[in-house]
């Protein structure tokens, strides 16, 4: 699993843009999680993580990939 840390989502509607956003990456199986609490988001597969900070600053938000 990788987990990133995003921030900037305030409402329910950001964490859909984000989970859209990380779904769509080549490599992501599944979208195991994005909190707005946490400000985190969980993903499962094998994509670039270049890739998934890429999509989230896509739509707005900043990412930092944690546990790396």
């Amino acid at each position: 699993m990788i987990r990133l840390k995003v921030e900037g989502m305030t409402c329910g509607h950001c964490e859909k843009a984000v989970e859209k956003a990380l779904a769509a990456v080549p490599g992501v199986q599944r979208v195991v999680g994005v909190s707005r609490e946490e400000q985190q988001a969980v993903v499962e597969g094998q994509p670039a993580v270049e890739s998934l900070v890429a999509a989230v600053e896509e739509e707005g938000y900043a990412a930092t990939p944690l546990d790396q």
